[in-house]
């Protein structure tokens, strides 16, 4: 595919140089749909990014669409704080019998602002709230969101450096498998918890992804995940499950932690939740933890009625049957051995192919050579796929497709990966 230089310059003059995903991807996006995105030229750009997996259901679905047209043609409350709307409720009492209730949640739902970070936020406070404790435990690699309290309990050193002040309160644990399996799970963990001499002030609560998207696409076990909830419950901290990417049917299941067996005290949504791209987020907790008073935490933000509508909509359309996760897993399946096929051709121990791993519709693929993922990502844009990379030193190309790609466009994007690899070797 050939790419025409666009004018790029008010963008370059105006914006920001905090701008990021538009450098790795020159060119002026004018429309999207399904699993497609269109440039102001008319190129096509097989979307494997899903606006990093906020949109589950591809672009401009048009059965969200018809849900929100409709909306908004019969004037629907728009803005509308924390009061009771119309949407609001069929969106709440949706949810409730569409997810809670088959998988034995009794979870209150809290709208805390717009951006999963927002959601992380008052997961922490309400912890901290709770338990009268500050400390937050948090893992190795992990990403929780951009804002003070979501930084601290973030890995990336060179995002928690942005904070400009020290983050504080926070106590990273190793990840599962962080030590290559030569350390017993929690070992560490839980000596320190029980030493008088250790020196570690009792966390309020454990923070987690069951797969680390921005951290490298690092997979937790079930096994994993259900000793990390036994030992909470043990020591009595609460358990926090940062579910903003990998939830919504990310990995297979409505939440990732489904697999481990698992009913974390609180869960955090965001992205893929609203359905449609629009911000929309949520704090899941158990009943005893709602200690909130009225307004102690709030927004202007809050209640995103638009959101509400196309969040009823995709949950009435793929989530009340069962189907969305038998699809998913299958065409986890396909990438799965895709990858592993570009593994097999690319073993060289300098630049070839290190590993490969995901769930469900999220994938990695590391390279010995850190920066050939930067190099394939790039090169997989001019011949017309968008993936980006991921890791604490970008090592990964990481794979996000829409939960509703077909078979077929998924085989388009993995040829294309597949001969990017082969054209940066």
């Amino acid at each position: 595919m050939t790419i025409t230089q666009p004018d790029l310059s008010v963008f370059e003059t105006v914006e920001s140089e905090v701008r990021s995903y538009c450098r790795g991807w020159p060119t002026i996006f004018d429309r999207a749909q399904g699993a497609h995105m269109y440039d102001e030229d008319g190129h096509t750009y097989l979307d494997f990014f899903a606006g990093a997996g906020t949109l589950n259901y591809g672009h401009n679905n048009p059965v969200l669409k018809r849900a929100l047209l409709d909306y908004l043609e019969r004037d629907g409350v728009v803005h509308g704080l924390d009061m009771s709307t119309s949407a609001k409720r069929s969106f709440l009492e949706t949810f409730q019998e569409v997810i809670l209730q088959p998988r034995g949640l009794d979870h209150k739902v809290m709208f805390p602002g717009p951006t999963g970070t927002n959601a992380v936020e008052a997961a922490l406070k309400l912890a901290r709230k709770v338990k009268g404790r500050e400390s937050i435990v948090s893992f190795t690699n992990a990403f929780h969101g951009m804002s003070l309290g979501s930084l601290a309990v973030t890995g990336n050193a060179f995002k928690r450096a942005g904070a400009g002040i020290p983050l504080v309160h926070g106590t990273p644990m190793p990840f599962d498998d962080y030590l290559n399996g030569t350390t017993e799970d929690f070992v560490w963990f839980e000596r320190l918890l029980e030493d008088q001499g250790s020196g570690l002030n009792k966390p309020a609560a454990v923070i987690v992804e069951t797969v680390q998207g921005e951290g490298g696409i690092n997979v937790a076990r079930a096994e994993w995940l259900k000793a990390l909830s036994e030992l909470c419950e043990r020591h009595d901290m609460l358990l926090i499950v940062d579910d903003i990417q990998m939830g919504c049917g990310r990995t297979g299941a409505f939440f990732s932690f489904e697999e481990a067996g698992i009913k974390p005290d609180i869960i955090t949504l965001s992205k893929s939740i609203g359905g449609y791209g629009m911000p929309l987020a949520l704090t899941l907790f158990k009943p005893e933890l709602d200690v909130w008073e009225p307004g102690e935490h709030n927004g202007t933000f809050r209640g995103n009625n638009p959101a509400f509508v196309t969040a009823t909509a995709a949950l009435q359309t793929y989530w009340a049957d069962g189907q969305m996760e038998k699809q998913t897993l299958s065409r986890g399946e396909q990438v799965e051995a895709a990858l592993k096929a570009i593994a097999e051709e690319h073993t060289d121990p300098v630049s070839g192919v290190a590993d490969h791993r995901g769930r469900g519709l999220v994938w990695g693929l590391e390279f010995h050579n850190k920066s050939r993922a930067n190099a394939v990502a790039k090169r997989a844009f001019e011949l017309g796929l968008l993936i980006e990379t991921s890791g604490p030193q970008s090592e990964v190309v990481k794979l996000l497709p829409s939960l509703t790609i077909t078979p077929e466009e998924l085989d388009e994007g993995l040829r294309i990966l597949a001969r990017a690899v082969r054209e940066t070797a």
